[in-house]
């Protein structure tokens, strides 16, 4: 398709490279969006290994998904940025990293738990970390387990000691929150 050997090319022309599986979309859309999309996986599975195999399960998964894609129901980028957010939501949940957390030999710990508490500067996160940040404790609180750590509603309640009415109205309200600071 001549449209990808633009520098620059329209949502709707990505979308319409992507549907009709245009290989070359593909390299186009790594290079627009990988580093806005690993930023989202990173703050959700903090392996940097694992992050990078979820990267690429994430762009053969909108690939492959590529015909489900609904120009009225949001932006290309937000559905790709939830494709991303729920394969990664999905590899915490499974059983064989929840195994392999477990079977870790004494000399990996220290590194680990280095790994898991490493803080990086992401440019590309659009300043969503001090929205955030600016919201109130009790809201941010409920915010980081569900949106960063892949808890589920249920589970966050539990987490919380709160009930899940309480968590599903905070949730509510930060993301109001955030759309009026964001906008």
């Amino acid at each position: 398709m001549t449209a990808l050997k633009k520098l620059t090319l329209t949502e709707p022309e990505l979308v319409q490279a992507l549907q009709s599986k245009d290989p070359a979309v593909l390299k186009t859309l790594y290079s627009m969006y990988s580093s806005a999309l690993y930023g989202v996986i990173s703050r959700i599975i903090t392996h940097t290994e694992l992050a990078e195999d979820v990267l690429q399960e994430t762009f053969v998964k909108i690939w492959q998904s590529a015909a489900h894609y609904d120009n009225t129901k949001g932006r290309l980028f937000t559905w790709m940025m939830n494709i991303a957010r729920n394969l990664s939501i999905d590899k915490l949940r499974s059983k064989d990293f929840k195994n392999s957390l477990k079977n870790q030999d004494i000399e990996n710990n220290v590194s680990f738990v280095d790994e898991q508490n490493k803080v990086t500067f992401n440019p590309d996160v659009l300043g969503v970390k001090q929205l955030v940040d600016n919201l109130k404790p009790d809201l941010q609180a409920v915010l980081d387990l569900v949106y960063y750590k892949g808890f589920t509603h249920v589970e966050a309640a539990e987490k919380l000691d709160l009930p899940l009415g309480t968590v599903k109205t905070r949730i509510r309200l930060a993301i109001i929150e955030l759309r009026r600071n964001f906008n």
